[in-house]
């Protein structure tokens, strides 16, 4: 994977969306990500109160809420018919819908962004399931680079038991039943869950992701990621002056002419 880790937060990865003035984007985009049930929209729901709280406007969204498609991904996948590369278009589609018309305009703003999920997701699933890695990083190149991505990490043990626990089930789609990866439903999530896993430490590199250690408890991990968001959202007077001073012109002193003197 091409290394992004250094790219500036609300560029873009690999191709510019037209009509987009990114120096009016005065907001922070904020993704949690990570594989299923590791505990992400917990924490999104924790967060939000949090930061509006603290005083700042919030827009939380995630995957397949878009006007657009989000109805539609959830249509078809009571089918349990989706094949896996039009499952990765058609959450491609709501991502840039949501992209374009609710994150965008909410940046231009000055909105802190906080997104369960993003491109992130959509590029995993579709490598888990064998697609083509630079296929998927080119068409997801349309993204804006976050301000920061926290990737909460657990291993596919405590999935396990979070879902049993937490749900009780295993659900179709975030056991890859679709391409069998296994005999039966359980084994079949331990191999999926396991590929992902394994793509989303391969990303974190690249794409400079803050690993969060999610087998922690809840208020652990809400702990540590208020920590560092504060520090984003909220940065020290002095620093706060110093961004100021690199984003204001230089202003020249103005020179004033010499007084003619009469002889």
């Amino acid at each position: 994977m091409q290394d992004y880790k250094h790219r500036p937060p609300l560029s873009y990865y690999r191709t510019q969306l037209p009509g987009v003035d990114y120096a009016e984007l005065q907001g922070k985009l904020i993704v949690l990500e990570g594989p299923d049930a590791v505990g992400r929209s917990t924490q999104a729901r924790r967060l939000k109160p949090w930061l509006e709280e603290m005083g700042h406007a919030v827009l939380d969204t995630g995957m397949a809420r878009s006007a657009l498609a989000g109805d539609g991904i959830k249509e078809a996948k009571e089918g349990n018919t989706l094949g896996p590369i039009t499952m990765t278009l058609y959450y491609a589609t709501d991502f840039a819908d949501r992209l374009e018309n609710e994150v965008i305009p909410a940046l231009r703003a000055g909105f802190v962004v906080l997104t369960d999920r993003y491109i992130f997701s959509i590029m995993s699933r579709a490598i888990a399931r064998g697609e083509s890695a630079t296929w998927i990083e080119r068409a997801a190149g349309f993204a804006l680079v976050p301000h920061a991505v926290y990737y909460m990490r657990a291993e596919v043990k405590d999935l396990i038991t979070r879902v049993v626990v937490g749900r009780g089930a295993f659900d179709y789609w975030e056991s890859g039943q679709d391409l069998r990866f296994g005999r039966d439903m359980f084994d079949s999530f331990v191999r999926y869950q396991t590929r992902l896993v394994r793509v989303f430490d391969q990303m974190a590199g690249p794409y400079g992701f803050e690993t969060i250690d999610a087998t922690r408890s809840a208020d652990e991990v809400f702990e540590s990621l208020k920590a560092s968001i504060g520090k984003l959202v909220n940065p020290a007077p002095g620093a706060a002056r110093r961004n100021r001073a690199r984003r204001s012109p230089a202003v020249a002193t103005p020179v004033l002419p010499r007084p003619r003197v009469r002889t």
